[in-house]
């Protein structure tokens, strides 16, 4: 029985912290575009690269 007044306090906090961390992440972008990454890597890439760009070794 002493334990929970240990462990629900402390459940209560990391559940905070997890809500904190989720508004922080979509604040700063991370879920704005959720389809895009998805999409881009289906699409093929078949042009050949331009050789003047590139630096000789």
């Amino acid at each position: 029985m002493e334990a929970l007044y240990f462990l629900i306090p402390l459940s209560v906090l990391i559940v905070f912290f997890a809500i904190w961390v989720f508004f922080k992440a979509s604040d700063g972008g991370q879920f704005d575009d959720l389809v895009g990454p998805a999409s881009r890597i289906l699409q093929d890439d078949d042009s050949v690269p331009d050789k003047s760009n590139q630096t000789e070794n």
